[in-house]
C-alpha cells in the first residue's frame, strides 16, 4: 500500500516502514518527478499506455480503445519512417525533449490542473485519462521495481476543489478520471484524501496534545486550507469526520504565480506595454492567452489560425514591430511553456536571491530581463489575497481560532509568500513543513490506517 501525491508540480510516493513514512525513489527522477509528459505525437499516448499497463488489464484496455490504438499505430509508423523516437518521456526528461524543438511533438505540464475543467468533450476527458494513466503507469512501474512487489492499494491526494466553477460537477469529473486511470494501471483498492488533511496527518505525528491546526497547502495548481482538530489520541481513528472542522480550496497555486510573473516580468519584452501607431495601447488579450498554460480554451484560442492572422496585423500596426515579432515567434514556435518556465525558474531563484535575470535569448539573442522580489509581490497580489480569504474561510467554518498554522506545499517555500501568510495571523505560531513531502507522507500514514 502506498500514498501517492499526484501533484500539479510533482509526483511523489511514500510507504510506511517501521511506523514512519519513507519517500520512495522514482528511478532517475529521484523522490520527486516533475508532473510533465512528452509524446512525439499525441496519437501514440494510448499505444504506449496499452503496452505499459498491468498485463491483466491490457486486453480490457484494448477492447475499449481499439480505434484510438489503431489510429496511434499509423502515427507510430510515421515516426519510425522519420527516425523519431516513439517512446514517452516524463518529468525533467519531458521538458528537455520539448525544449529541443518546441514546435514538434506534444508536451503537457501539470495535467492535473486541467482535471474538472468545464466544457470538456467526452473525447477530451478520455485523452486526459490516458495522460494521467500514462504518468501513473510510469510511476507504478518504478515503485514496484524498488519495492520488488506488486502494489494494489493506494491513497491518492486530492484538492478540496479541482476547479472554481461548478465545483461539485468538476470534482466528480476529476475523481472519475483519476479513478479510471488508477484502475487502468492495476490499482485495485483506491481511496482519496484531501491534500491539506494529509499534510495535517504528518504534522500530527509530532503533537503531544490535542491541537487546533490550520493547514495551508499551497500547491502547484490549487491552494487548500483545512481547520483540523489533531492529537495523539486521534491519529489512529479511521473516522475523523468530527475532527475535520472546516475546508476551503481554490484553483490558485504555483502555476498562477508563474503566469503572473511571466505577464509582469516577461511579456513586456514581447510588446505587451507598447503602443500602436494610432497611439492606442497594445491589446493585451493575446498576451494573457499566450501564458495561460493551465487553460485549455485560452491556449486553443492563442494558437488558432485566426489569432495568427491577428498577430501579424498587430505587428504591422505596432510602433515597434521588431518587439512584436517576438510574440509572433512565440506563436509560430509554440513557446508558451517555455515563457512560463522562464518565469518559474526566476520565482524559484528568488527564494534565495533578491533579484535575478531571466534569460530570454530564445526570443532574441542576448535578451534578458531582471526581476526582483518586489515585482513578484506586486504580480502576485490577487493570488495572495485569495489565499488570505481561504484561510479566513476555513477558520470561520471551524468556529474556533487555530492554535498553530502549518504551512506546506512547494510554492510556500517562497519568502515573499511565506511572509505574507505570517502577516495575516500575527499572534499565531507558524510552522513550516516539508515543502514537498508533507502531503505524500500523510497519505502513506492514512493508507496504513485504513487498509490495515
Amino acid at each position: 500500500m502506498i500514498g501517492f501525491d499526484y501533484g500539479t508540480s510533482n509526483c511523489a510516493v511514500a510507504t510506511m516502514q517501521n511506523g514512519r513514512p519513507e519517500m520512495l525513489t522514482l528511478g532517475e527522477h529521484g523522490k520527486f518527478m516533475a508532473s510533465s509528459l512528452y509524446a512525439p505525437s499525441r496519437d501514440v499516448i494510448a499505444n504506449w499506455l496499452h503496452k505499459n499497463i498491468n498485463d491483466a488489464h491490457q486486453q480490457t484496455f484494448l477492447d475499449s480503445r481499439r480505434y484510438l490504438i489503431s489510429k496511434g499505430q499509423e502515427a507510430l509508423e510515421d515516426l519510425r519512417y522519420d527516425g523519431i523516437a516513439e517512446h514517452l518521456s516524463f518529468g525533467k526528461q519531458a521538458l528537455a525533449r520539448y525544449l529541443e524543438d518546441p514546435s514538434e511533438g506534444y508536451y503537457i505540464k501539470s495535467p492535473k490542473s486541467f482535471l474538472g475543467t468545464s466544457g470538456l468533450l467526452p473525447q477530451q476527458i478520455v485523452f486526459f485519462e490516458h495522460i494521467v494513466a500514462s504518468m501513473m503507469a510510469h510511476v507504478k512501474n518504478l515503485v514496484e521495481k524498488q519495492l520488488e512487489r506488486e502494489v494494489t492499494k493506494v491513497v491518492i491526494g486530492r484538492p478540496i476543489n479541482f476547479q472554481g466553477r461548478n465545483s461539485e460537477q468538476s470534482n466528480k469529473q476529476a475523481i472519475d478520471v483519476l479513478t479510471n486511470a488508477a484502475r487502468h494501471v492495476g490499482y485495485k483498492d483506491i481511496e482519496f484524501q484531501f491534500e491539506p488533511v494529509a499534510a495535517g496527518f504528518e504534522y500530527e505525528a509530532s503533537l503531544t496534545k490535542e491541537t487546533r491546526v490550520l493547514v495551508v497547502d499551497i500547491g502547484g495548481g490549487t491552494t487548500d486550507c483545512s481547520m483540523l482538530l489533531m492529537g495523539p489520541e486521534l491519529k489512529n481513528k479511521t473516522d475523523r469526520s468530527d475532527a475535520l472542522l472546516g475546508h476551503s480550496g481554490l484553483r490558485v497555486g504555483g502555476n498562477d504565480f508563474d503566469i503572473q510573473l511571466a505577464l509582469k516580468g516577461v511579456m513586456p519584452n514581447l510588446g505587451m506595454n507598447g503602443k500602436l501607431k494610432s497611439g492606442k495601447p497594445m491589446p493585451v488579450n493575446s498576451y494573457f492567452k499566450a501564458v495561460a498554460i493551465n487553460d485549455v480554451n485560452a491556449q486553443t484560442d492563442f494558437y488558432s489560425e485566426s489569432n495568427g492572422r491577428f498577430l501579424k496585423q498587430l505587428m504591422r500596426d505596432s510602433e515597434q514591430p521588431e518587439i512584436l515579432s517576438r510574440l509572433l515567434k512565440a506563436y509560430d514556435e509554440k513557446l508558451s511553456y517555455q515563457l512560463v518556465n522562464s518565469a518559474e525558474q526566476a520565482k524559484i531563484a528568488l527564494t534565495d536571491a533578491s533579484n535575478v535575470n531571466i534569460d530570454l535569448s530564445y526570443l532574441t539573442p542576448s535578451l534578458a530581463q531582471n526581476v526582483d522580489r518586489e515585482l513578484f509581490l506586486t504580480a502576485s497580489e490577487n493570488q495572495l489575497n485569495s489565499i488570505a480569504t481561504l484561510m479566513t474561510d476555513a477558520v470561520q467554518q471551524g468556529g474556533v481560532e487555530p492554535d498553530v498554522i502549518f504551512v506546506t506545499g512547494g510554492t510556500a517555500k517562497s519568502p515573499v509568500i511565506n511572509e505574507f501568510i505570517k502577516s495575516k495571523f500575527n499572534n499565531k505560531p507558524v510552522v513550516i513543513g516539508d515543502h514537498f513531502g508533507s502531503v505524500t507522507a500523510g497519505l502513506s500514514r492514512w493508507a496504513e490506517t485504513i487498509f490495515n
